[in-house]
């Protein structure tokens, strides 16, 4: 009766994840290769059929993989308008399109969507519901708006960027445009995605997944502490690697999501 998270992949290198509904799999972007797609799937012991795809941006990291899957699959294509339109490899592909602010009905799932703030052409993120659980879905945004805000609060699971640490970010190699493109409309920071998660996180929320961690500009350790510090949450180990709030009945984990490390949040 629980909606499932399945995380194959988060960060620069390639995005996608899976809903598992009452009905099906939903995808989330397809930014790896169909045979790596595939293969963390199976590590998962999910199977290919899914109900349908929905695209939140069309960076490569979180599309590259589309054109090559829709070769192999059938399945509706949802994406906010002229988000694949301006893609030229993509144009062709029948997708059906959306404004942010609508909501889909896909699979059993009442699918809430919401602008982010991203330097491309019509950036969503989701909120999924069915049979009154929910999951929260945000990444590849600056900022949070209070739509968004009010979108994603009270999610059962709540996947939240916590890209990158500001400090790192600014003695780091990347040149200053990047860094202010990273700042401005790029990612949330640890500090933003903490603050975000405070306002975010109720009684009713169980697990917070830290999302599109940058490999040059932050640490999952860094990701869980920032979450853990404005949770009030306790480290479960040195590392840093998982942390835990206990209210009462009520128990809230924070754990990161990989890059390489596919994951399922139930």
């Amino acid at each position: 009766s629980r909606l499932h998270l399945h995380i194959l992949g988060s960060g620069s290198k390639g995005n996608c994840a899976l809903i598992e509904g009452p009905q099906g799999l939903i995808m989330v972007d397809d930014g790896l290769s169909r045979r790596e797609t595939l293969k963390r799937m199976a590590e998962l012991g999910l199977s290919v059929e899914r109900d349908a795809l929905v695209v939140t941006h069309e960076h490569s990291d979180h599309i590259k993989g589309l054109e090559v899957w829709c070769k192999h699959w059938n399945g509706p294509v949802f994406s906010s308008r002229g988000t694949l339109t301006s893609k030229e490899s993509l144009a062709h592909l029948p997708v059906e399109e959306f404004d942010p602010g609508d909501a889909l009905s896909i699979a059993g799932v009442h699918i809430q969507t919401y602008s982010t703030s991203h330097d491309v052409v019509n950036p969503v993120g989701y909120r999924f519901d069915a049979q009154g659980d929910s999951i929260g879905f945000a990444t590849d945004t600056g900022e949070l708006s209070k739509h968004a805000i009010d979108t994603l609060k009270d999610c059962r699971i709540l996947a939240l960027e916590s890209n990158h640490d500001v400090t790192m970010l600014r003695q780091g190699d990347y040149p200053r445009f990047l860094q202010e493109r990273i700042l401005l409309k790029g990612h949330l920071s640890n500090d933003q995605a903490a603050d975000a998660a405070r306002a975010l996180a109720t009684d009713r929320t169980e697990q917070l997944i830290a999302m599109h961690i940058s490999q040059d500009n932050n640490r999952p350790s860094l990701t869980v502490k920032s979450y853990a510090s404005s949770l009030d949450a306790t480290l479960d180990n040195e590392l840093g690697s998982t942390a835990t709030r206990v209210e009462g009945l009520h128990k809230l984990t924070i754990r990161p999501a990989g890059q390489y490390r596919p994951m399922t949040i139930q």
